[in-house]
């Protein structure tokens, strides 16, 4: 797909936030420093529109960047990290629950999960509510270009493993690996539309 534009449009921290144009979505879901704004970055080839950072949990609110003036990515915050209040742990769970729950403009959850790393118990847990609501969603194996390709291969055999049935595209930010690969999955969920 040819990016043309890409803008940071607004952070969300409930659902009066969330945009009201109902252009279609695109969730970006996973724990906490898993990279999903380093694969945002990477897919729209554009260097800190998602800010990145080595602290987990820099994401507390719902992220929307117009894409094409057409869609929506949606960054939504990490889950996992141990170093915020219960309570905050909690509002952000609700905020995405409730996200992926409403939002009809939502036509893809892209999972990701760190390719270094066995799937968590967090990780099973959303992919087995995505898939119990029949949500239309892409598993993505992130970090890859810190594998060998032996590893490699055993990281996605022990993710397919822990969450069957859906599609894992090994993805690299760094070198682009899997870029193609999402992009044709985004954009056949944007056709279903």
């Amino acid at each position: 797909m040819k990016i043309t534009s890409a803008e940071f449009t607004k952070s969300a921290f409930n659902a009066q936030h969330w945009t009201t144009d109902g252009l279609p979505e695109i969730a970006f879901l996973g724990r906490s420093n898993v990279g999903k704004s380093s694969l945002l970055n990477s897919l729209l080839q554009r260097k800190g529109l998602a800010r990145t950072s080595n602290t987990p949990g820099r994401t507390q609110s719902i992220n929307f960047f117009c894409i094409n003036e057409a869609f929506y990515f949606t960054d939504l915050p990490g889950y996992g990290y141990a170093k915020v209040s219960k309570t905050m742990r909690s509002d952000w769970g609700k905020m995405a629950v409730e996200y992926l729950s409403e939002r009809f403009e939502l036509v893809l959850s892209i999972q990701l999960v760190d390719s270094r790393h066995a799937p968590t118990a967090l990780d099973k847990q959303l992919y087995e509510w995505l898939f119990y609501h029949h949500k239309n969603h892409l598993i993505v194996a992130t970090k890859t270009d810190k594998l060998s390709s032996i590893k490699l291969k055993k990281s996605l055999q022990e993710i397919e493993k822990s969450l069957p049935a859906s599609k894992i595209i090994a993805y690299s930010a760094v070198t682009g690996k899997g870029r193609e690969e999402v992009w044709r999955e985004i954009g056949n969920s944007l056709e279903k539309k």
